[in-house]
């Protein structure tokens, strides 16, 4: 083609850059030009991303790259406020000044005592005396070697901001460029910028980052913010913990308690490593969902329930959220969702893989249906008794109990859906050069998608099911709420908490499915 022939095609491809772009066209069409044209690593430098990272993406309307980059800053930006002013040590010169005060008192009291004219318990006095004196002196060098440390987590904190402002600025085209392809095909994106995102975005900063590095950098930060705001904010007094009953029957033979001591005895490396699994993903969660503030987690899920499922869905769970927030029930109701999510999870890791298997392969579907047959219709209380043989009890026990209740859905749905595929599809598919990892990802997969989707929310709401159910093994959260209203007839506190449990069922299940069928609508 002349050259005059390509004349009209880039002035087309220009007018649509700058359709979609509105301010600096000449700087983004030069960019995306360069994108275009070049073929595997490519350099592209965005000034004013680098300089306003999460700000600029929520003015572009980019919110992956908003929540991306917000997330990152905020975790050097935390490295940075313990180098400043983060304290560190305080914990150990806590200890070291209660362990001086406790010397001194033995002191007091050896002198007390010699001049009683017990020398024998004073010198036994003085003994206790001098151990705590080695002890407060290693306290103190650990106050004084994590002091030192500040520097060196200044340093770290300085370079990894550095660092994410450099990725921010090399990627910010290539994000934008992506979104102008998107654009192109659903007129629906946001073109230009809009200043009222940007403006949310702040507010987003404003809400999110303050109060998690005043959480993370400051000691005692829940004494400390309830002192500046006079008792309403913050906590001083101890977390209420809500009792377990830790007495169970078991009404095996001998015959199976041997068996089960036999397995527990000979495997007990495998169980003990599937239990710090689990309890690793747990503590995971649970520190994002309970030792982070509680708006910061509040405001980040009502915002994922608006993005994802809509306003309504989001007006619904900040009504929601707050409810177990002024009742009291935060921390507990996150222990909740930390297990439903941690068994989840798991059960999506596995089950849609073994679903995809069982769905491809008859026989091996015709071997595992009567398992998941076993799995679904043996009462849930059966199965705590192998799990406290063989995990104990608490948390991960909790979890491995819900994996076993709830899986079978996942799987069961997901062969449903492989099996739903029409053969033709496949054969066209295959025809036109489509190998099996193809042919799964790009075909199979996506037609199966609405039957794995129902398996998965059926997934979800099953692990809630098993709450209460769970908390018989020490399970903690909602479950040990109902658990106690159950023993001593506690009726309204029983219905507050199964309100608690029902909203956070309807929060995940609403999110999940307006974020499918949003996708749904946007395919469409």
């Amino acid at each position: 083609m002349s050259e005059t022939g390509m004349v009209p095609e880039r002035r087309s491809l220009e007018d649509s850059v700058g359709e979609f772009t509105r301010e600096n066209r000449d700087y983004y069409g030069a960019a995306f030009n360069k994108i275009q044209s070049t073929t595997g690593l490519v350099f592209s430098w965005n000034m004013m991303a680098a300089l306003f990272g999460p700000l600029w993406g929520a003015l572009r309307g980019l919110w992956g790259f908003f929540w991306t980059f917000l997330i990152l800053e905020l975790f050097a930006l935390v490295q940075i406020g313990r180098g400043l002013w983060g304290e560190l040590g305080a914990d150990q010169l806590a200890r070291y000044e209660k362990l001086l005060a406790n010397i001194a008192r033995r002191e007091q009291q050896a002198k007390d005592l010699v001049a009683a004219g017990q020398p024998e318990d004073a010198e036994a006095k003085m003994r206790i005396a001098d151990n705590l004196k080695r002890v407060a002196a290693g306290a103190k060098e650990k106050a004084d070697l994590a002091a030192t440390e500040a520097t060196s987590i200044l340093l770290t904190g300085l370079a990894l901001l550095l660092a994410v402002k450099l990725i921010e600025g090399f990627y910010a085209n290539i994000a934008y460029e992506k979104q102008y392809l998107r654009w192109r095909a659903n007129s629906a994106i946001q073109a230009g910028i809009n200043r009222g995102s940007a403006i949310f975005g702040g507010i987003l900063l404003i809400a999110i980052w303050p109060l998690t590095l005043f959480r993370f950098t400051v000691a005692d930060p829940d004494g400390k913010l309830a002192a500046m705001t006079n008792g309403a904010l913050g906590d001083t007094l101890p977390i209420t913990r809500f009792p377990i009953n830790k007495e169970y029957f078991a009404a095996l033979a001998k015959k199976g308690d041997a068996g089960f001591d036999w397995l527990a005895a000979n495997f007990s490396d495998v169980f003990n490593g599937i239990t710090a699994t689990i309890r690793w993903v747990l503590d995971g969660l649970e520190i994002i969902l309970i030792d982070t503030p509680w708006p910061v987690v509040m405001v980040v899920i009502v915002v994922m329930a608006f993005r994802l499922a809509g306003v309504r869905v989001a007006i619904f769970t900040t009504a929601a959220l707050l409810y177990l927030a002024f009742m009291g029930l935060w921390e507990i109701s996150m222990i909740t969702v930390a297990l439903i999510g941690a068994g989840a999870f798991l059960c999506v890791l596995f089950g849609i893989p073994l679903g995809i298997w069982f769905g491809k392969s008859k026989r091996a579907y015709s071997f595992a249906e009567p398992v998941l047959d076993f799995m679904q219709t043996m009462p849930a209380f059966v199965y705590l008794i192998p799990i406290i043989a063989f995990f104990g009890t608490g948390k991960p026990p909790g979890v491995l109990a819900t994996i076993i209740f709830a899986m079978p859905p996942v799987i069961r749905l997901t062969a449903l859906g492989m099996r739903g595929v029409p053969e033709a599809t496949k054969e066209a598919a295959v025809a036109f050069g489509c190998s099996k990892w193809q042919l799964l990802r790009n075909v199979e997969i996506p037609l199966a998608m609405p039957s794995i989707m129902t398996g998965i929310n059926q997934t979800i709401l099953m692990s809630l099911s098993m709450v209460v159910i769970a908390s018989l093994i020490g399970a903690e959260g909602l479950g040990a709420l109902i658990l106690e209203a159950l023993q001593y007839a506690a009726k309204g506190q029983g219905l507050l908490g199964g309100l608690a449990i029902l909203f956070c069922a309807m929060v995940i299940d609403r999110i999940a499915q307006g974020m499918y069928r949003k996708k749904v609508q946007a395919d469409g």
